[in-house]
């Protein structure tokens, strides 16, 4: 049984085909990576399925519903929520405040409400707080939320959108390179992070990452696309050493190319002064 499933999904943009009847099935409470070269058709996967565009042939089916073509609202109402690969904050509002204005789901009180400032306002806004705070304290982020968005260190931006994303309660979160901008000690709590969201929120991850240690040691099941196109499936065991993924990263013409080039530098880097040191 699988939460998000895309069948054949085809989009071109005038004339060139940016993905090409890539399929996939992402099982529920999975955290599943979505890897391959620069420009090789990742976030146009992601914005199909967010209804950011329209596919242009094939379906995306999330939790039993063809929501092919459904705008972008719909689709996060429906359970699903994303980050971006280009940060996109509220640079001159709080960490907190961030946080709050995706929290519409929990929003009970009217206009009439807001303009009274009466008992079911006030009950608003702590029940915004709250929840935003709680989301906060998840992503380390709970002792900068009066701090203003745009003062934060790259790697720290990236945890917010994770946690307003969160503030939508959805069933999926789409993840596009979440540990970019990060160091190595903020990308092993990010892995931290993401299997507490799985375990604890039973949240599905698809994951978009370059950061390899990452995807290779939080994922359990990656689909690979160069080109728009899928060129392998499976466990990190298996796809890191498949050698048509090899040859996507390397850049060569064939995989037998690709596998000898990495051998020489894995033979490289072990006889070298520094690695005996």
């Amino acid at each position: 049984m699988s939460i998000i499933r895309l069948e054949r999904v085809e989009k071109i943009f005038g004339g060139l085909r940016a993905i090409g009847g890539v399929s996939f099935e992402v099982a529920p409470k999975q955290i599943f990576g979505l890897i391959g070269p620069n420009g090789a058709g990742k976030t146009t996967i992601f914005n199909v399925v967010t209804g950011v565009y329209q596919p242009d042939g094939g379906k995306v089916v999330f939790d039993g519903t063809d929501i092919s073509g459904w705008s972008p609202a719909r689709v996060a109402a429906r359970g699903i929520a994303r980050t971006f690969q280009n940060i996109r904050l509220f640079r001159a509002m709080t960490v907190r405040e961030n946080v709050i204005v995706a929290g519409h789901k929990i929003h009970r009180a009217n206009m009439l409400d807001a303009v009274l400032r009466n008992g079911r306002f006030d009950a608003d806004e702590r029940a915004f707080t709250d929840k935003a705070d709680e989301l906060l304290e998840i992503m380390g982020l709970r002792e900068l939320a009066d701090e203003e968005a745009s003062s934060l260190p790259y790697g720290s931006q990236r945890r917010l959108e994770i946690a307003r994303a969160l503030m939508l309660e959805p069933k999926v979160l789409l993840l596009d390179e979440p540990a970019a901008g990060m160091n190595s000690s903020e990308a092993d709590k990010l892995e931290d992070q993401i299997r507490f969201l799985r375990d604890e929120l039973s949240l599905t991850i698809v994951l978009v990452e370059h950061n390899m240690s990452v995807v290779m040691s939080v994922c359990e099941r990656i689909h690979v696309v160069d080109h728009g196109e899928t060129i392998a499936e499976g466990p990190p065991s298996v796809v890191k050493a498949d050698p048509k993924v090899l040859a996507a990263y390397l850049g060569e013409e064939t995989p037998e190319a690709a596998i000898a080039d990495l051998r020489a530098v894995h033979a490289a880097a072990t006889s070298s002064p520094e690695s005996s040191s």
